[in-house]
């Protein structure tokens, strides 16, 4: 079994009379994480006072995502449709907004080797912006509408790996006799 070395750790170990040495590399990984949860009211503005909502759909979202410091921003916008009915319920209409937003995802970091300070962020709707409440509220609508987003962010890192000396390479003229057949499946009882 392969493990990382820790800081201090000889560069060297000796396993089954083989010396395998360590390297350190650099690769691309996954640094931090982050998701957020969150709902936002919007007032929406009526052409005419609702006397009841009947409906609201939040449509046409979109969105892009940078890391910021400690967080990854998020800025994007939706419409919401709110379907109503006014003049004492005899005559309905749809009344159209598009809203703009900011949302911060705070980051939990995975690795504190990190290196240059180039990133690549992978932000994803884990759930679409929907309409959970929506109410009548003065001359207007009042539509509560949650989100969530989930946030990988990708870095250069220096990992630490154990090299064996040989891989058992052969030849691409010589093949391995590995003692199967093409072909054969042989199942061993474990009990």
């Amino acid at each position: 079994m392969y493990r990382p070395l820790r800081r201090g750790e000889a560069k060297t170990m000796a396993t089954n009379e083989t010396e395998m040495a360590s390297r350190e590399i650099i690769t691309k990984a996954v640094v931090a994480r982050g998701s957020r949860l969150s709902q936002t009211t919007h007032q929406i503005a009526t052409p005419h006072a609702p006397s009841s909502i009947l409906g609201c759909w939040v449509i046409n979202h979109t969105f892009v995502s940078h890391k910021a410091g400690d967080e990854v921003e998020v800025k994007g916008a939706y419409d919401i449709d709110v379907w109503y009915s006014y003049d004492d319920n005899t005559k309905t209409e749809v009344a159209k907004e598009t809203v703009q937003y900011v949302e911060r995802i705070p980051l939990s970091f995975l690795d504190s080797e990190i290196i240059g300070d180039a990133f690549e962020v992978r932000t994803r709707v884990t759930e679409a912006p929907n309409a959970v409440e929506a109410k009548v509220h003065g001359a207007g609508a009042q539509v509560v509408v949650e989100k969530a987003f989930s946030t990988e962010v990708i870095g250069e890192t220096k990992l630490c790996v154990y090299v064996a000396p040989s891989c058992g390479e052969v030849d691409d003229e010589e093949e391995k006799d590995d003692g199967f057949d093409d072909g054969e499946i042989i199942i061993e009882d474990l009990r």
